[in-house]
């Protein structure tokens, strides 16, 4: 593509359609877009589009694309091809980070983030100016550009708060260190300086602050693996700022907004995080100022107020006294009764309540509500940060600080006993109370795993709890309900199995309940329970105690995804999942209704696919009702097809990206449940597995090979005689896999599948170019995982065609290659393989080569009868050789980059293990000695002076054993 007026035209134009309302527009555009993105200056057609377009919107538009196209494309995956040209990389590199600084503040936000996932993988190897570039612009004076490199350093360093330490980390950090530490001092202090002269200033306050924000958070990045030997040296200059910025009040930035948290409030709360870090992490260095941040921020608590804009900043004050109060040596500041009064008064208590806030978000924003609360993604709530200052305090202090709440939950309970329908809230606090109180280790498995000795749970759950779970009518007060729920959900551990079945049908009766929260806490609550173990590591709850109320259950949880609010609600779809899971033959009767409703939820949802945990237990499902009633009846998977292959078709010919690794794997589901025969259904798809474009994408990979092995598996006779046409087209993905290191183990399974279900005939002309293709990618990367594969397939190839076929088929690719295989790979590898059919295979194969080849007997490859025979009794009786070489490193198909949806595999439509060799040999140690006694009686005397002459003494021993065992001898 050239850059000229024409193509930034039609790129306009195109990028236009692209926020068009109407999909019949945008999709098209879409595509368009993406054709061309694999064009060379395609990257800088959007990059001027930015800078020069007249319209605003285009620029904007221009600069989100830009920026995805460089989350998509930039990391460069082995084997597989550069996406973006090498001249246009070094394009972008050079002209960024100007073009970021000089943009507005909209798209310089997007440019930053694109800037970052650059440095990602380019800095600082790659990209060694970045750094300078970027620091140089510090003297500027122009807080807007000021500003821009601050933001793009934030997104570039803060990765260093998560990453495992490493060398390569340290020494990009020092890198950073020696470049960045000492100008971001610099700019801090004059920042600070500027804040002074310009006090009453408060546009150029504005700027100010968000820079003192953007530094405070580099702070926290740049000290967080380690303390910095440059910020030890300079810690009175930072901690004296931050203490000064923690207790400045400029009215000036004072906002009105109740909601949207101020410059201060945000500045304020980055500073309660850093020190949080350094009295956690460096707390002997931070010793000399610890007790003036203390009282700063105990200070802070005291006087600010409980709107929502303070929330972030109450949070993370809140986090750093919790921090403090649970290491040993700070533990005198907290001894005093009356501090620990003081502080349950005034910092725990206040910040347990229910306000109006929350009752919002109760009501109209359940979503968020729900994630916060339920997923532990409220770290900055206040409630969570009390809760965490509450278990803090109870390390060293738990008799004194159990005794202080017990008072306030006892008076907050009597005040709701007066009047219900007014203080509600002081329930719900006291219960909050006592949870965080009660809790002391919890798991996303098991709740609550460990709890607070003074405080009676199954006590305050008959006497507080089930009141109100029992209360005939599930609409009122619907937050006490859900506080009644959660309570139940997260003690199941620690209440008794009597209260939880006790508990099991009023939760039903919840699931009907208006309030989404309500009832998607219900649905939560019984899928937790369901999952429960019991002492025999089955199920707590059975399907027998369930029998009275499947009906019920079923009802209910289907009715629910009708409520508004929650028509693809994940809790209550993960509940149908787990429930099927539970009930297992009990679900049988209702299945012909219940398929009918799964399969139009997924027709809905596939129009647009926006929650992945929702499709996702919707596919699992589907396939639990496939296997739990076909178990029993296999002849019903038509009645599956017939209501699935509608939408199923549909999805496919849509291309609903997201969805085709689930089709796939349902499809092999179905298809594995048929006897040994394709339906034309299937056949009518088979050549469209085999389109290049569906195997580009990595997601599918995994599950399309599994349904091509089924199509093999239950017809090879019929692909090679109604499509034969076809299996160039499947050696032609054997062929794509087999190059990549990520995915090379997949294209074995597809090629071990073809030999084992292919009639011989159909593939016989294609034997030699199959080997061919091995030698080659063993010559340009032999990797563990390869030989391994390559291994079991040789092996394989062997027990299914005969130890001659395989000795001819490497002989004619050039003479003497079959010794080459044995003595370079097989011999000295096949310790390497792992997994009980793996092993077998290759035990039967090469008991094979070794009895069953002429040629091993009486030509130069007899040298390497008794080495072969030592490597296969060392593959019986030495531990698996796991040891990798240092210099091998796997890629993870999981880190392959974009957005494409990487494999989900699904839990319920899991495939049993195969064994191609089956009951024909139950031993291989048996018939090991069984065909050395054939071998030995055909060609008397040879056997047992060869084993005399060379056979280790140790795996002599084991051998005899095998003959003894096998009751047969050596002649």
């Amino acid at each position: 593509m050239e850059l000229n007026d024409a193509n930034l035209q039609t790129l306009t134009e195109f990028l236009r359609k692209t926020l068009d309302p109407d999909p019949a527009v945008r999709r098209p555009a879409e595509k368009f877009l993406e054709s061309v993105e694999g064009n060379q200056n395609y990257p800088l057609l959007l990059l001027t589009l930015l800078e020069k377009s007249q319209d605003n919107v285009i620029r904007v538009c221009a600069a989100v694309t830009f920026k995805n196209y460089i989350k998509r494309n930039w990391r460069i995956v082995e084997d597989e091809p550069n996406k973006i040209s090498d001249p246009d990389r070094t394009a972008i590199k050079a002209n960024i980070v100007n073009l970021m600084l000089s943009s507005p503040e909209q798209i310089q936000k997007q440019l930053s983030d694109a800037i970052s996932i650059i440095g990602r993988e380019d800095f600082p190897q790659k990209w060694p100016d970045l750094l300078t570039e970027m620091v140089t612009r510090f003297r500027s004076g122009d807080f807007h550009i000021i500003n821009g490199v601050l933001r793009t350093a934030h997104s570039l360093f803060k990765r260093y708060r998560h990453e495992f330490k490493s060398n390569e980390l340290w020494t990009e950090i020092k890198l950073v260190l020696d470049t960045f530490a000492l100008p971001l001092t610099e700019l801090f202090k004059a920042t600070i300086e500027l804040c002074q002269t310009h006090a009453a200033d408060v546009n150029a306050l504005k700027v100010l602050f968000s820079s003192l924000t953007l530094i405070s958070k580099l702070f926290y990045s740049l000290n967080f693996q380690d303390l910095p030997e440059f910020f030890e040296d300079n810690m009175e200059t930072w901690m004296t700022n931050f203490h000064g910025l923690l207790t400045l009040d400029n009215k000036l930035l004072q906002t009105d907004d109740e909601e949207e948290a101020g410059l201060i409030e945000l500045l304020k709360s980055q500073i309660c995080d850093n020190a949080a870090l350094y009295a956690q992490k460096y707390d002997e260095e931070f010793q000399p100022y610890l007790p003036r941040f203390v009282t700063a921020i105990w200070n802070l608590l005291v006087s600010t107020g409980q709107e929502v804009k303070y929330d972030l900043l109450v949070s993370n004050a809140i986090q750093f006294l919790a921090s403090v109060c649970e290491r040993p040596h700070y533990k005198h500041l907290f001894e005093d009764q009356n501090t620990l009064t003081s502080i349950c008064e005034k910092v725990i208590v206040p910040n347990m309540e229910f306000r109006s806030a929350d009752e919002e978000a109760f009501e109209d924003n359940s979503e968020e509500y729900i994630r916060r609360d339920l997923e532990g993604s409220d770290i900055d709530t206040r409630r969570r940060a009390a809760c965490d200052l509450v278990r803090g305090l109870c390390k060293f202090f738990e008799g004194p600080v159990t005794a202080i709440f017990s008072g306030y939950v006892n008076s907050m309970l009597s005040e709701y006993a007066k009047n219900p329908g007014e203080n509600w809230k002081h329930k719900d606090a006291a219960i909050y109370l006592v949870t965080s109180l009660a809790s002391k280790a919890q798991t996303q498995k098991h709740g609550i795993t460990q709890a607070n000795e003074l405080v009676n749970l199954t006590e305050f759950f008959v006497n507080h709890i089930l009141p109100d779970l029992k209360s005939p009518n599930v609409n009122e007060f619907p937050v006490l309900k859900a506080d009644a729920i959660k309570y139940v959900m997260i003690f199941r551990s620690q209440l008794p199995k009597e209260q939880l079945l006790e508990a099991v049908p009023l939760l039903l009766t919840h699931l009907q309940a208006e309030s989404t929260v309500e009832h998607t806490y219900a649905a939560h609550a019984l899928e937790r329970l369901f999952t429960m173990r019991g002492p025999n590591n089955t199920t707590l709850i059975t399907p027998a105690e369930m029998a009275p109320f499947t009906e019920q259950l079923l009802n209910n949880l289907f009715k629910a995804l009708a409520l508004p609010g929650s028509a693809e609600n994940e809790y209550i779809m993960k509940a149908i999942m787990r429930s099927f899971s539970l009930l297992q033959e009990a679900i049988v009767p209702y299945v012909p209704t219940l398929i009918g409703q799964l399969t139009h939820k997924l027709l809905l949802v596939s129009k647009n696919p926006s929650k992945p945990h929702f499709n996702h237990y919707l596919f699992e499902s589907l396939c639990l009702s496939v296997r739990i009633t076909c178990k029993s009846n296999p002849t019903t998977v038509t009645s599956f097809e017939e209501a699935l292959f509608p939408v199923i078709t549909e999805i496919l010919q849509n291309d609903v990206q997201e969805f085709l690794p689930y089709v796939f794997q349902v499809m092999s589901l179905l298809l594995e449940i048929h006897d040994n025969s394709i339906p034309s259904t299937y056949m009518a798809l088979f050549p469209h597995l085999l389109q290049p474009v569906l195997w580009e994408r990595t997601g599918n990979i995994p599950p399309l090979v599994r349904l091509l092995q089924a199509y093999l598996e239950k017809g090879g006779a019929a692909i090679a005689t109604a499509a034969a046409d076809k299996i160039p087209g499947l050696l032609g993905v054997f062929q794509k896999l087999i190059a990549s290191k990520a995915n090379d183990h997949q294209g074995f399974y597809l090629l071990n599948s073809i030999i084992e279900h292919m009639p011989p005939e159909s593939i016989i002309q294609y034997r030699k170019q199959i080997f061919i293709l091995l030698f080659q990618r063993l010559q340009s990367s032999k990797t563990t995982k390869f030989i391994k594969s390559f291994l079991v397939f040789v092996n394989l190839y062997c027990v299914k065609y005969g130890a001659i076929a395989l000795q001819e088929v490497f002989d004619c690719i050039q003479p003497k290659m079959f010794g080459m295989v044995l003595e370079k790979i097989v011999i000295p590898e096949v310790q390497k393989v792992s997994g009980a059919v793996e092993k077998k295979i290759c035990a039967v194969g090469i008991t094979k080569i070794l009895t069953e080849c002429p040629a091993m007997m009486d030509t130069e490859y007899t040298k390497l009868w008794i080495p072969l025979l030592q490597a296969l009794i060392g593959l019986f009786e030495l531990p698996e050789d796991d040891s990798i070489p240092d210099d091998e490193h796997f890629i993870d198909i999981e880190d392959t980059p974009g957005y494409q949806t990487a494999f989900s595999q699904l839990a319920f439509a899991g495939k049993k293990e195969h064994d191609p060799i089956g009951d024909a040999v139950g031993n291989p140690k048996i018939l090991l000695a069984q065909s050395l006694h054939k071998l030995s009686t055909a060609c008397p005397g040879r056997v047992p002076s060869m084993l005399s002459t060379s056979l280790n003494a140790e795996a002599l021993q084991f051998l005899q054993g095998y003959l003894q065992a096998a009751t047969v001898q050596l002649v």
